[in-house]
C-alpha cells in the first residue's frame, strides 16, 4: 500500500487543476462540455448510464470555473514521496516507489503543450517487444483530458478507467443520433443487448488492445523520425498545421501497427471502431483507408486494407520525413498543401 496516498493523491490533483486552468479553453466549446460532463461524472462517482442532473452539473461547472482562476498562476508542486520531494514530471523515478505498492504514476504533455498529470491503482504490469505497459484500474487523481493510453519513453501506460469512460462517451454519442454507421457496426460486435456492463467491460478490453498497438506504432514512428518531430509540432503550435502534423504521425502510427495487426487478427469490432473514430485531418489525408474499408463492408478480403496500410506506412514516413527537412514557414505551408480542397466523401459510413 501507499503509506501516504493522501497526501500524494491531493498534489497531483492540485498539479491537474492548475494544468486544467491554464488549457481549458484550448478545446472547442461543444468538446470541451463534452468533456466536463466526462469528468463530473468521474469525481462523482457516478455510473455511466446514470442521467446527470442539469441543475447540479452547472453549479459544479461554476463552481470548477472559480477554482481554475484562483490557481492559473501557481506552480507545479513536487510530489511528496517517501524517497523525498520530486520534481512531478519525473514519472520513472516517482514510479520507482509507487509501483512496488500497487500504484502507477504519468506525467508528460499532450496536445497544444497541456501537462498532464495522472495517478492510479496498478492492476497489472506487461512486458512486450521491448516495452513496459503499465495497466491501471481506479483513478486516484487526474486532469480533464484523461487520455486512455500514453507512451513515454519505452512505457505504454494503460488507463482502464479512461478506457471505459471514453468507449462510453462514444456509444453515447452515437445513440443520441443512431446512424448507420461504423459505430453502431463497433457497437453491435459487443453484445449490447444482453448486459451493459459486461460488453462495456468486452469492449474495453479488446479497444485497450489496439490501443496498446497504437501507442507501440507511436514509438516505431519515433525511432524511425527521431527527436526532431517533436520540434515539427511545437513549430507549428496552435496554428492550421497542428492538427494536420499530428495526423501525419497517427497515420504512420497506424500503418506500422495497428492496422496490419488488426487485420492479422481480423478483428472486425476493433475495425470498425478505428473508422468510427477515424477523426477529420486522417479522413481528409487518407481517403485510400476509408476507401478500403468500405470495400470490406461490400464483401472484400481484409488484405485489401493490409495493402493499403503497407502503402501507408512508406507514404507517411516519406511525408514526415519531408517536413523534418523543412523549416518553419516552409513547414506550415507543406502541411496545408497536404490537405485537400474538399473533404472526401465518407462512404463507409464513419460520422462526420
Amino acid at each position: 500500500m501507499i503509506r501516504n496516498l493522501p497526501q500524494i493523491a491531493r498534489v497531483v490533483q492540485r498539479n491537474c487543476d492548475v494544468s486544467d486552468a491554464r488549457h481549458a479553453g484550448d478545446y472547442g466549446l461543444c468538446t470541451f462540455l463534452l468533456k466536463m460532463r466526462e469528468y463530473y461524472r468521474w469525481e462523482n462517482e457516478l455510473p455511466l448510464a446514470h442521467s446527470l442532473p442539469r441543475d447540479e452539473l452547472g453549479d459544479w461547472l461554476q463552481r470548477r470555473e472559480q477554482l481554475w482562476d484562483t490557481v492559473e498562476a501557481e506552480d507545479f508542486e513536487p510530489l511528496p514521496l517517501e524517497g523525498g520531494a520530486l520534481d512531478p514530471f519525473d514519472a520513472e523515478g516517482a514510479n520507482r516507489e509507487l509501483l512496488p505498492r500497487g500504484g502507477v504514476y504519468s506525467a508528460g504533455y499532450g496536445r497544444f503543450g497541456k501537462p498532464m498529470f495522472f495517478l492510479g491503482r496498478l492492476l497489472r504490469v506487461e512486458e512486450r517487444a521491448g516495452f513496459t505497459i503499465l495497466v491501471s484500474s481506479c483513478e486516484y487523481a487526474r486532469e480533464l483530458a484523461a487520455p486512455p493510453a500514453m507512451l513515454q519513453g519505452r512505457t505504454i501506460f494503460v488507463r482502464m478507467e479512461s478506457a471505459r469512460r471514453y468507449l462510453w462517451e462514444k456509444i453515447e454519442e452515437w445513440q443520441w443520433r443512431k446512424q448507420d454507421n461504423a459505430m453502431k457496426r463497433a457497437i453491435a460486435g459487443y453484445d449490447f443487448i444482453s448486459g451493459t456492463e459486461a460488453a462495456l467491460q468486452r469492449m474495453a478490453d479488446n479497444e485497450v488492445e489496439s490501443m496498446i498497438l497504437h501507442e507501440v506504432g507511436e514509438a516505431m514512428a519515433g525511432e524511425l523520425l527521431g527527436e526532431g518531430w517533436r520540434d515539427v509540432v511545437l513549430s507549428v503550435a496552435r496554428t492550421p498545421g497542428e492538427p494536420v502534423a499530428r495526423a501525419v504521425r497517427d497515420l504512420l502510427a497506424d500503418c506500422l501497427s495497428t492496422l496490419p495487426q488488426l487485420v492479422a487478427r481480423a478483428n472486425l469490432p476493433a475495425l470498425h471502431f478505428h473508422f468510427a473514430t477515424f477523426d477529420a485531418p486522417r479522413r481528409q489525408l487518407f481517403p485510400e483507408a476509408l476507401a478500403a474499408y468500405g470495400e470490406i463492408l461490400r464483401g472484400a478480403d481484409l488484405e485489401c486494407l493490409a495493402r493499403v496500410a503497407r502503402e501507408g506506412a512508406e507514404r507517411w514516413l516519406a511525408t514526415a520525413r519531408g517536413l523534418l527537412a523543412l523549416d518553419g514557414p516552409a513547414r506550415e505551408s507543406a502541411l496545408q498543401a497536404l490537405l485537400p480542397r474538399e473533404a472526401p466523401r465518407d462512404a463507409a459510413g464513419c460520422p462526420r
